[in-house]
């Protein structure tokens, strides 16, 4: 009998739900997505998650059991109460997203299972250990690039969620000498500078003519001058800051995914090149690489947070 767990993934533009199995293989017509976003209410957000859910969940094979759900979350969070309070989701401070999937999942298939939530980062860096780019490493960074930044830590083997639960938070440190948009009374963090939509509003404010993050990577592709140094600057800044959590962590591998993070193999380049300027080499010898969990990786990392539950602590 094959075992899946119900994975889903909420962020700042959208939420998505699949049923993911033991050896993090995604049930491709379970995977179901919905807008959640800036402008959306909280019921708006709890019925788009209730959506992705029920549809995934109608896909479970009748031979298959369901074991467990994990939620990665936009942060910051609370593990221990299993509140999100996404910074780009101002409708949802405080919810209490795991108790309403824990009480919802009764509701629409009659059995219940266990629950767990993390920060998204950290479910990233989850499934790059177990199936992706980190495999067989210890000291490991996941990193989310999208509508925010968001990341986690594998510390000596062992997930690290630090006191609420949002180590690794890596979006909110501050980087030296570039200045972004306003971003939470700062801007000068990195996802202030970095992040997809950031990252666009500098180019527009260059004389770019383009409207999103997609538009941004064809100009890119197509050599556009603001373009290409606007992925440039962005680069920069996460390398950056890369470069500060590695010589502060020692870290091995940086895995970095999500949507923005795909604008060109030129981003992770210019990466590697701030990293491997550092003066010290057990910096410069971290590797840079993409996710390796594929275009399902914060789904897959969700589903790590059930399969791979004895690293986490107990709530």
């Amino acid at each position: 009998m094959t075992t899946y767990a119900l994975a889903i993934d909420f962020g700042g533009t959208k939420v998505q739900a699949a049923l993911v199995d033991e050896t993090g293989t995604v049930l491709e017509n379970s995977v179901h997505r919905a807008p959640t976003g800036y402008r959306a209410d909280s019921d708006g957000l709890l019925a788009a998650v209730a959506h992705v859910i029920w549809n995934a969940l109608s896909a479970l094979p009748e031979d298959a059991e369901l074991v467990g759900a994990g939620i990665g979350a936009a942060g910051p969070v609370d593990y221990a109460n299993g509140t999100v309070s996404p910074l780009n989701v101002p409708a949802w401070r405080d919810f209490p997203l795991r108790d309403q999937v824990q009480q919802l999942i009764p509701q629409l298939i009659g059995i219940e299972i266990p629950v767990h939530l993390a920060i998204d980062g950290l479910a990233i860096a989850m499934a790059e250990q177990w199936i992706g780019a980190a495999q067989g490493a210890r000291n490991v960074l996941g990193m989310v690039v999208s509508t925010g930044i968001g990341g986690g830590l594998i510390l000596d083997g062992r997930p690290v969620l630090g006191r609420t639960g949002n180590a690794g938070h890596i979006g909110h440190v501050e980087v030296a000498g570039i200045t972004g948009e306003n971003s939470y009374g700062s801007v000068t963090t990195l996802e202030s500078i970095a992040s997809g939509p950031n990252t666009v509003a500098w180019a527009r404010n260059q004389g770019w003519s383009g409207e999103d993050g997609e538009d941004l990577a064809r100009s890119f592709r197509d050599g556009d001058p603001v373009a290409v140094e606007a992925v440039h600057r962005t680069g920069q800044a996460l390398g950056q800051s890369i470069a500060a959590t590695a010589a502060l962590l020692d870290l091995e591998v940086v895995a970095i995914g999500g949507g923005f993070a795909k604008v060109g193999p030129e981003l992770l380049d210019t990466i590697r090149e701030v990293v491997g300027a550092h003066y010290f080499p057990y910096v410069r010898e971290v590797r840079i690489v993409p996710s390796g969990s594929g275009e399902h990786a914060p789904l897959i990392g969700a589903a790590a947070l059930v399969f791979r539950s004895d690293l986490l602590p107990a709530v």
